[in-house]
């Protein structure tokens, strides 16, 4: 157990770091003395951290060890949060912000190949929980952020003690957490797993299907309380649930990953999945009631669980060499596409909404969510494809 309780500490620390700084935006804003278009500009240092870390992990783990990519960065992430306490304006905000975006990309890469180790090891499918452990993470760091803000706390102080703590509890659990990479090991390569990750049409399926999921929790966590409140009536607390619900179920969701895998397994996980997102989503944008947009996201939540976990999971078992090792290129390779969904998927829905109203942008976020069954049924039809001529080549 010491390995699947270390790696779902790590996805804890991801989900603690993101939650801390993230829910201190309104005293950063004040305490860079910035108005919230400038401000925005230097959320995008963040942004640009991601992509650049994401597009370059997956080979620096593979190099590296999981262990040692996840130490550093982990490491990395909390000198950020003191970085990011401590900006006294614009400019070295944008800065922290984007080596938190460095770290926190490098981790998502790291933490995922570590999970399909433990995976591998167990014999269980476990990514699921792992990914439930960052949505513990980034609700215990919020809550600690909202405390340490109503007893005055400055981001300064707030951010140095989330940092530390983050050190401490890594240090505690980083070397139960897998760290074996190919220079370690010996044995003939013998799948397609090194074949480059762009010429798989597998892992551009396993991507999009990524990718359509992380639009769809980008739409729900930035319009859902907005399509509450201007299109069904809610006021601004109601609304809020909107989300929380969503976040709330999909949390319980993956907790119970395990067992669903076992009972339907990986694809149809995937497609009854998506068939349960499109249903909700469709629910809250065409139906102006306010108990059903609850409902309804409330079910997107369930539906969206497996998608991005069970992607990264299938994107590593696509990498396995014949030495039980491999997967560490595919998995950045499927986070990086995905991460354009995070970043660009929001920015979308706001335009569809500018023009056409909000429960028609939702009415495209389900199309987006609907999108995850034929690609998930595809990725596997390609993936048996690649087994059958490597078996007989």
């Amino acid at each position: 157990m010491r390995d699947r309780v270390a790696v779902f500490t790590v996805f804890a620390l991801n989900g603690l770091a993101v939650g801390s700084w993230a829910t201190r935006t309104p005293a950063l804003t004040a305490q860079v003395h910035a108005s919230p278009g400038v401000f925005g500009l230097a959320l995008f240092g963040a942004s640009a951290g991601l992509l650049a870390a994401a597009s370059l992990s997956g080979r620096l783990v593979e190099r590296a060890g999981a262990r040692a990519a996840v130490a550093g960065s982990t490491g990395l992430a909390a000198v950020s949060l003191v970085l990011i306490g401590f900006a006294p304006d614009v400019p070295l905000l944008a800065g922290a912000l984007f080596v938190m975006g460095v770290s926190i990309g490098m981790l998502d890469v790291a933490m995922n190949v570590a999970a399909v180790a433990v995976e591998r090891r167990s014999g269980r499918p476990l990514m699921p929980v792992f990914h439930a452990g960052f949505s513990f993470g980034a609700l215990a760091g919020s809550l600690a952020a909202g405390l340490a803000a109503a007893h005055g706390w400055s981001p300064a102080r707030h951010l140095t003690v989330a940092g530390v703590a983050t050190v401490v509890v890594l240090l505690s659990v980083v070397r139960a957490v897998p760290g074996i990479h190919p220079a370690h090991t010996t044995g003939p390569v013998a799948t397609t797993g090194r074949r480059a990750p762009v010429r798989r049409p597998a892992l551009w399926l396993l991507a999009a299907v990524a990718l359509c999921s992380a639009v769809a929790e980008g739409a729900v966590g930035d319009w859902s309380a907005l399509l509450m409140t201007a299109e069904r009536g809610a006021g601004p607390g109601a609304a809020a649930l909107a989300f929380a619900g969503f976040q709330l179920v999909m949390t319980l969701t993956r907790l119970g990953g395990p067992w669903l895998q076992r009972r339907f397994g990986l694809t149809r996980c995937l497609t009854g999945g998506a068939t349960l997102a499109a249903a909700g989503l469709l629910a809250a944008a065409a139906v102006p009631v306010a108990a059903v947009g609850f409902a309804g996201f409330a079910l997107a939540g369930a539906g969206l669980a497996a998608s991005f976990p069970l992607a990264l999971s299938l994107a590593g078992d696509a990498g396995k060499r014949a030495d039980g090792t491999g997967g560490e290129r595919e998995i950045g390779f499927v986070t990086a596409i995905a991460y354009t969904g995070f970043l660009g998927g929001p920015p979308l829905i706001g335009g569809i909404a500018q023009a056409a109203g909000f429960g028609v942008a939702f009415l495209f976020v389900t199309l987006i969510a609907a999108l995850i069954l034929p690609a998930a049924v595809a990725a596997r039809r390609s993936r048996r494809r690649e087994e059958a001529r490597q078996t007989s080549g």
